[in-house]
């Protein structure tokens, strides 16, 4: 049976409907149904009844979810043994947090911040946008996830483990890099750059930048976090984002902050984890233990930056 089946089932169950389990697993509404109708298929049994904008087991569905969840720990578990059976944690990024704080975690865990037990653990990072790094955690192919707070309640597991400055940046020959204090009326001349839906620097702009920023020129961009870095170095506008992601270019004078006369607030970094991860539980929260002491915007830092913004 496609484990694909079991765990669009068993997103069904935990999230009360199809709908709401597409959007957890980063499927259309339309796969997530046609993998249930599969799974009833080969069962020979209905497993749900669909009402209105929800979904409830049936019976032989109740009856099903211990079994489905533990056939996808299962799976898991066969993914370790067939890796040598070592602590193994599949974490993802966003490209934002992959640029400077992830790998100085990471090192930090492998010379044994965390504990000398976790010394050796096999960790796979992959950097994505939001968007690909949902799919893939309600997919099941990631165990841990790193994000920026977007305001919206994370599901099961999570805890927030950080936080950073948000920076509205441009390139040193910018007209405003000059400026003492940038207005939001002084920044609707110019181009406001976002990268791709899903975005930190859009999601930030949604969040911290919106009320300030209204009426802005939007210009969208497809590509990189790198992509977008150039371009705002090269003068095509300006970008509100997390400091950590433009560390490198503020120190080497490719980009200068602009100080905002009204100040955003700092951004939470948050981690979500999957349930269950059995023998990976002990790396897990030694990795999120080295995240909170590596935390960008210390308590002290952050209340003053807050006091400031308000």
């Amino acid at each position: 049976m496609d484990s694909r089946y079991l765990r669009a089932f068993v997103a069904v169950a935990d999230h009360g409907g199809i709908s709401a389990a597409a959007q957890a697993l980063g499927y259309a509404q339309s796969s997530v149904s046609a993998q249930l109708k599969r799974l009833e298929a080969d069962l020979g049994v209905s497993v749900l009844l669909r009402a209105g904008t929800g979904a409830v087991l049936t019976e032989a569905g109740a009856r099903l979810l211990p079994h489905a969840r533990e056939a996808l720990e299962l799976e898991e578990r066969m993914r370790r043994a067939a890796g040598g059976d070592r602590p193994r944690l599949r974490i993802g990024a966003q490209e934002s947090l992959a640029h400077v704080w992830m790998p100085d975690v990471l090192a930090a865990l492998e010379y044994g911040a965390g504990g000398t037990d976790t010394r050796g653990a096999a960790v796979e990072l992959t950097v994505a946008n939001r968007r690909t790094l949902e799919k893939a955690f309600g997919g099941g192919e990631l165990d841990l996830v790193f994000q920026y707070d977007n305001g919206i309640r994370a599901l099961g597991p999570h805890a927030v483990v950080g936080h950073d400055r948000t920076v509205l940046v441009a390139a040193p020959s910018h007209p405003l890099a000059g400026q003492e204090m940038v207005t939001p009326k002084q920044m609707l001349r110019y181009d406001f750059l976002v990268a791709e839906p899903g975005c930190t620097s859009e999601m930030l702009v949604d969040r911290f930048g919106r009320d300030l920023l209204a009426g802005a020129q939007l210009a969208m961009i497809r590509g990189s976090l790198s992509a977008l870095l150039r371009l705002t170095g090269h003068g095509h506008g300006v970008s509100l984002l997390p400091e950590l992601a433009v560390t490198r270019e503020l120190q080497e004078g490719e980009l200068v902050e602009l100080r905002l006369a009204e100040r955003p607030r700092p951004v939470s970094i948050v981690a979500q984890w999957r349930p269950r991860l059995g023998p990976d539980e002990r790396t897990l929260h030694a990795l999120l233990d080295v995240a909170r002491r590596a935390d960008p915007l210390p308590e002290v830092t952050r209340a003053a930056h807050t006091a400031r913004a308000s």
